[in-house]
């Protein structure tokens, strides 16, 4: 029987902030062009497949709160933002190993609803761009996780090795650390030898970050994957990182 999954606990990480807590719907679409090939002589229409697109868009409440970290505050800006948007959307939820979808974008509107009878909402939608089948599907590696040091997390099982490359997202939502951190994603055959695969920036004191790494095409990605926290300077505080990787 299919494991079915509860859309109560769908997790919205944009670039460094964790939405999640403002929107009540997501919505990712994957599409692909198709152009007519039919020619004189056929009885049906027929069709070939061109580029691949994708969408997601999002629904919530609007929050009064003068909050600079706030869903209306960060939508409202990048909607005239030239710079790609990091989301990562898990619909199973923060949790090790589960599926997410990786997204880079660009946000193409943002809107305020305000009616007599109800709250006020918000939607927003962006467009993919460069990813693959308009969204990249992946696995959660770190999920919402609070570090206090340096750390090995379990190894996600693919039950076999790819051999096209990849993308890694890393959010650093909250970061109260007074040192570097410096996080990776690391690939094994058998689950005990580790090899580095991507390797974000260090995250220095004190601020939060996201990051995209694409992971080239041809590259092998062997059958376990994991992040590791290598560095975490400084003597007091924390950080909350969520890490996906999507295979291609």
């Amino acid at each position: 029987m299919p494991t079915f999954r509860h859309g109560k606990n769908t997790v919205v990480i944009f670039d460094k902030y964790d939405l999640s807590q403002y929107f009540n719907s997501a919505t990712l679409s994957a599409m692909a062009e198709t152009v007519e090939t039919t020619t004189f002589g056929s009885t049906s229409k027929t069709f070939a497949v061109g580029q691949k697109d994708g969408t997601v868009s999002f629904e919530g409440l609007w929050s009064g709160a003068l909050d600079t970290e706030g869903a209306d505050a960060i939508l409202h800006t990048a909607i005239a933002s030239t710079t790609k948007k990091v989301i990562t959307v898990a619909t199973e939820g923060a949790t090790l190993g589960r599926r997410a979808k990786l997204i880079n974008t660009d946000e193409t509107s943002y809107e305020i609803k305000s009616a007599i009878a109800d709250m006020v909402t918000i939607s927003a939608q962006a467009q993919a761009s460069g990813t693959v089948g308009g969204l990249d599907g992946g696995v959660l590696l770190a999920a919402s996780q609070t570090l206090t040091a340096t750390v090995a997390n379990t190894g996600v099982d693919n039950a076999t090795a790819s051999t096209n490359g990849g993308v890694a997202h890393l959010h650093v939502t909250t970061n109260t650390r007074n040192g570097a951190i410096t996080v990776k994603v690391q690939h094994s055959s058998n689950n005990s030898t580790w090899a580095d695969l991507a390797s974000f920036t260090a995250t220095t004191s004190a601020t939060t970050t996201s990051e995209r790494i694409e992971v080239a095409a041809g590259t092998t990605v062997n059958r376990y994957l994991r992040t590791i926290v290598s560095a975490f300077a400084g003597s007091s505080g924390s950080a909350t990182i969520t890490v996906g990787f999507a295979r291609r």
